[in-house]
């Protein structure tokens, strides 16, 4: 399974708001999440709001696309792209940078 990190940012004056958010992730998105090929799903907050995000999946690509074939993946991404900068329209499963992995332990 692949190891995919991302980043996005979050506006400081809404980073409180974001967190508290995803302390209550509504079931049916976890399980959507869980169903569409996410696996080990996590996310870490900066306080200047820079957002890393890290997933495993199979394939990233088919993972985000099974996402965005569901209907609380759009109510989900609707509600949280008021909570970041720099999207330029597009959503924030679409707006954010892959990271290149550099380094992992057990890796060769």
């Amino acid at each position: 399974m692949a190891r995919y990190c991302f980043c996005l940012l979050v506006k400081p004056d809404r980073m409180a708001e974001y967190a508290g958010r995803h302390r209550a992730v509504w079931p049916e998105m976890r399980q959507a999440l869980t169903d569409t090929g996410w696996r080990n799903y996590s996310l870490f907050l900066r306080d200047d709001g820079l957002l890393i995000g890290y997933v495993e999946a199979d394939d990233l690509d088919a993972a985000q696309a099974a996402m965005a074939r569901t209907e609380v993946n759009a109510r989900w991404q609707a509600e949280m792209a008021e909570f970041f900068t720099g999207l330029d329209g597009r959503g924030p499963d679409e707006g954010f940078q892959l990271l290149t992995e550099v380094f992992h332990l057990e890796g060769k």
